[in-house]
């Protein structure tokens, strides 16, 4: 079998209320999440066909301060997001 390969375009990021300084940090937490969960066969295999999806609505999130804390709020947008496709079962991507 043929390993899948995910291609992830995301056109836009809306960061309201994200101090400037911590948007590259947020940023970065999100793009090492989703190649952390995109790295795993399981989760590729579970994704499925292409698919556009025009907006992900997360909910409210709490942000700690500090470049830290964006690091870690974007891991956790990556873990939603990966989690939100159909087939992906939470936690287990």
């Amino acid at each position: 079998m043929s390993e899948r390969r995910v291609t992830l375009h995301i056109e836009r990021l809306v960061l309201r209320g994200i101090d400037p300084l911590d948007q590259h940090a947020l940023v970065d937490g999100l793009k090492t999440e989703m190649a952390r969960a995109l790295a795993d066969p399981a989760t590729r295999a579970s994704i499925g066909r292409s698919r556009r999806t025009p907006v992900v609505r997360l909910g409210q999130r709490t942000l700690e301060p500090g470049l830290a804390g964006a690091r870690s709020f974007g891991g956790s947008l990556g873990r939603s997001i990966i989690t939100s496709c159909p087939h992906v079962k939470e936690g287990k991507p």
